[in-house]
């Protein structure tokens, strides 16, 4: 094995990442210093010497690069107008295609890009400036890469460590300045020519996937599918990669290698279709980095050294890193390297052990280049995502034999569809079969209960990670006996442990008659009406959390689904809520006619199988045991001018005699004026309108009368929700307050006789926190203060506080995989210390019972409920860093503080 270009890599990377957060003149100072101290050392000989001069080399350039960057990022004429937070014009270009977010708000997009033109008041500024772009997805998606528009903007100055000059966000419609170049309009064209033939030939699921796996067009890849691909741990077969390079320029070396052409050719050529290969998927930092590695490999093989594989990829770091100095901190780039050091150290060894124990020589490979690349990039990948794929390495050995065939002939069909048509089209009708497979494989592997287990997100939980495959790869490499040992493990956990973990899923509690789905920053209510059915009440903002929620309930069809509004925390994950389940009446309020998004959300329905429906005030819809009532809005508010929030749909739902009342994001002019017409309110729960905004009506929620409120809330939202002015009118309403940003989901347990919420938190079992909660946060518990997450059910009745009955215990979940499949942090119940013994007037303490009874882990604790008042809980909800958080979205967030450098 050949490191000596391991260190230099090492080297740049680190310097690189640290140079964002350090001064220019500091850069300057290392990059001398290791340049005096090379030279001091240079008369030395020996192996170590060698190692420092190649080290202080790399900091040298590495620093020095990032000197000249941040004095040019510090003295750009767009960082003065961004440190003012002021508007300017600029003509601007996209680096790459862009991409949608998804969150609370309309649709926007975000792209990296350049600007070139700054025109600031009557001064006109001629530069070069890499900039972090947002703007409305809808006049954005079409403005292709390279393309130069003018747009007025406002910018703002990025996050420290961010590398770019800084963040513009469009405050006006692009107008197109020029035409991209050549090269990139026949891309553009050869692009939209795949996804036209894939609509026409294929169904919508492989259409959309089809072009992911060609180019990395993802635009019009099904949500769904997407959230089956990331949680089958296929996310990567969708974004254009070294698997993709490897392809190309194996099926272009392939032939100039049977007729023996000279190895200085077939590098020539091979360069031309890789460049050509990086034209036509658009120039994005995972296509660079493919690229790179590529050519670095094609020159070695002109070389005569075609198994130079590591300084090839040594060299294509040190290169990408000097050229786009973002790499450094983005995961992608990370997974690819390990990817690659994985493979390349570790699959020939272990493809060659199987082969000597009689495997067939193509599994053989697939299975040792699968496990090398899913070991070394399992840390990073739960550092990012607080889950481990425990599904990850079937699902991928079961979608290899289908990549390259779909790719090769969507590749084919990608040119001759411009040319020729016809022949277009049935290349793609055969690379749909392919392609139908891995959706096949994808949504089977989603589908499995516990496919994803719970792990601490962010650097701890890598390092933990890779310290445990480190001692168990020595132990069982050290140790032989000890590998039947761990073979006999394994599959008694799959054989006996996981059904039985099933078995003993204790959630939704027994009784449950409504549940609010913790999805962030949005709403997503679920009233179970009978064996696997439920009503939906709004579908929270990404499409993968509601569809966890409803596979967590047990839900398999939506007898009537309603959404207050079309705004997207509450319609966004709608597509994953009615994906493959049984779909009845999907209804709203009447909405604006000046809304353009009831289109789009009429064709959604439609395509599901759903019938649209609109309610105005006086209707009554029942399902199974849950009665809704209508309450707002009137028609007549649905004018042209009304905000979407104040037309929100405001129901009365009664189960079991329980009246809860959903109140959408109304504020408070419509809050007031519902308490004015007279409307009856009367519930045993609100649902705290919009999140929890400070723009309430203290009479309106008063004038529910309620014993609890439900604040469905983001952990660490932007906006202040909740306000603490709303939890302090909640809190002399006498309401007691339940909020999902700290407790996970929330359960509605009992009936109108004696009932009570249960909290679903961190670990995955049925849980909340006894004792009072008053002025919006939860109480303090013993449990609690010792670090652990407990059970409870906050028990009311409607003339007061109950006492006596108990409602049924949940059940253990047994591990936390409930949380798993959340995506969420799970923490291992600890065993509570006897109190300690002493003689004489300190003799044994016994403890009382309710405490008794709270220790017990996965037990269902229940109080009697105080009429007002209690404290604050401490601690809070940790909240799992998902892989689309890495997007830097705007307006800027502040990086969560458990994020560490592994944040993209």
């Amino acid at each position: 094995m050949d490191l000596r270009l391991a260190p230099l890599a090492a080297a740049v990377w680190l310097t690189t990442l640290l140079a964002p957060v350090t001064a220019p003149f500091l850069l300057g100072s290392a990059a001398c210093a290791a340049c005096v101290l090379a030279v001091a050392l240079h008369r030395h000989r020996g192996p170590a010497t060698a190692l420092v001069l190649t080290v202080l080399a790399g900091v040298a350039v590495a620093a020095a690069t990032g000197a000249v960057r941040g004095v040019a990022r510090e003295g750009s004429p767009l960082r003065a107008v961004a440190e003012a937070d002021g508007t300017a014009s600029v003509v601007l270009e996209l680096d790459g295609d862009p991409r949608l977010l998804r969150g609370a708000g309309p649709p926007r997009v975000v792209a990296d890009a350049t600007v070139t033109v700054l025109v600031d008041g009557s001064t006109t500024h001629r530069l070069r400036a890499e900039v972090l772009f947002f703007g409305p997805a809808e006049e954005w998606r079409r403005v292709s890469p390279g393309q130069r528009v003018r747009v007025r903007v406002g910018l703002s100055l990025p996050e420290r460590g961010d590398d770019v000059v800084a963040v513009v966000s469009a405050r006006g419609p692009p107008a197109v300045v020029g035409e991209p170049d050549v090269p990139q309009r026949l891309a553009g064209a050869l692009r939209e020519g795949l996804s036209g033939s894939a609509r026409r030939v294929l169904e919508p699921g492989p259409a959309g996937l089809l072009p992911g796996l060609v180019v990395g067009d993802t635009r019009a890849m099904d949500p769904v599918l997407e959230e089956d691909f990331r949680r089958a741990g296929l996310a990567h077969l969708t974004a254009v990669s070294g698997a993709n390079v490897a392809i190309v320029l194996a099926g272009v070396l392939g032939p100039l290698r049977r007729r023996a052409v000279d190895r200085r050719v077939q590098a020539a050529v091979a360069g031309l279709a890789l460049m050509g290969f990086v034209v036509l998927a658009g120039p994005g930092p995972s296509v660079v980095r493919a690229a790179a590695m590529g050519a670095v490999t094609l020159l070695a093989l002109a070389s005569g050294r075609p198994r130079a594989a590591l300084p090839a990829l040594g060299a294509a770091v040190c290169v990408l890193l000097l050229v786009d100095p973002g790499l450094a901190g983005d995961p992608g780039f990370a997974l690819s390297v390990a990817a690659t050091a994985g493979i390349v150290l570790l699959a020939p060894g272990w493809s060659r052990r199987l082969r000597q124990r009689g495997c067939w020589a193509p599994l053989a490979d697939a299975l040792a280049v699968s496990a090398a690349a899913g070991v070394v990039t399992a840390p990073i990948v739960a550092g990012l995502s607080g889950t481990v794929s425990l599904v990850s390495l079937p699902a991928n050995l079961l979608a290899g034999p289908a990549v390259p065939a779909a790719t090769v002939l969507g590749l084919a069909a990608t040119v001759l569809a411009v040319l020729v048509p016809p022949l277009g089209d049935a290349l793609v009708w055969l690379a749909g079969w392919p392609t139908r497979w891995l959706v096949l494989v994808a949504e089977s592997a989603a589908a499995v209960p516990d496919g994803a287990a719970g792990w601490p997100a962010g650097t701890p939980g890598a390092v933990l990670l890779t310290v445990l495959l480190l001692a168990g790869g020595w132990m069982l490499w050290r140790f032989r006996r000890l590998r039947p040992l761990a073979v006999a493990a394994v599959v008694g956990l799959v054989v006996v442990g996981w059904p039985v973990r099933q078995a003993v899923r204790g959630w939704p509690p027994a009784g449950s008659v409504a549940v609010a789905c913790d999805v962030g920053q949005g709403d997503a209510f679920v009233l179970p009406a009978g064996p696997g059915a439920g009503v939906l009440l709004d579908a929270g903002p990404d499409v993968g959390a509601v569809d966890r929620c409803l596979d967590r309930l047990g839900i398999d069809a939506l007898p009537l689904v309603l959404i207050s509004h079309l705004d997207a925390d509450h319609v966004g994950g709608l597509a994953g809520a009615l994906g493959g389940r049984e779909i009845g009446v999907v209804a709203t309020g009447t909405l604006s006619p000046a809304d353009d998004r009831a289109h789009a959300f009429d064709g959604l329905v439609h395509r599901a199988g759903g019938t649209r429906a609109v309610l105005v005030p006086g209707d009554r819809r029942r399902t199974g045991g849950v009665a809704v009532q209508v309450l707002a809005p009137a028609p007549e508010r649905a004018t042209g001018a009304a905000e979407a929030n104040d037309l929100s749909l405001v129901v009365r739902v009664e189960v079991r005699g329980l009246r809860i009342l959903f109140s959408g994001d109304l504020g408070a002019e419509a809050e007031a004026r519902l308490v004015a017409d007279g409307t009856d309110l009367r519930a045993d729960v609100l649902k705290v309108p919009h999140h929890g905004s400070g723009d309430a009506d203290p009479e309106f929620l008063a004038a529910s009368g309620a014993r609890v409120a439900l604040i469905s809330v983001g952990a660490d939202n932007t906006y202040g929700h909740p306000a603490d002015r709303l939890l302090t009118w909640l809190a002399r309403a006498g309401m007691r307050v339940h909020r999902t940003d700290r407790e996970g989901d929330l359960a509605v347990v009992g009936s109108a006789d004696g009932w009570g919420v249960a909290s679903r938190e961190g670990d995955g079992a049925a849980a909340a926190h006894p004792g009072g909660v008053g002025g919006g946060a939860a109480g303090r518990h013993p449990a609690a203060a010792a670090g652990r997450r407990r059970s409870s059910v906050t028990r009311c009745r409607r003339a007061g506080p109950t006492s006596g009955t108990h409602l049924p215990a949940a059940r253990r979940d047994g591990g936390g995989g409930a949380a798993a499949r959340a995506g969420g942090q799970r923490r291992p119940h600890r065993r509570a210390r006897p109190p300690p013994r002493h003689r004489g007037a300190r003799a044994r303490r016994r403890r009382p019972p309710d405490r008794a009874a709270g220790r017990r882990a996965g037990a269902v604790a229940v109080r009697r409920s105080p009429a007002r008042g209690g404290r604050r809980r401490a601690g809070g909800r940790r909240r799992t860093v998902g892989l689309v958080d890495q997007l830097r979205q705007g307006p800027r967030p502040r990086p969560h503080p458990r994020r560490g450098p592994l944040r993209g």
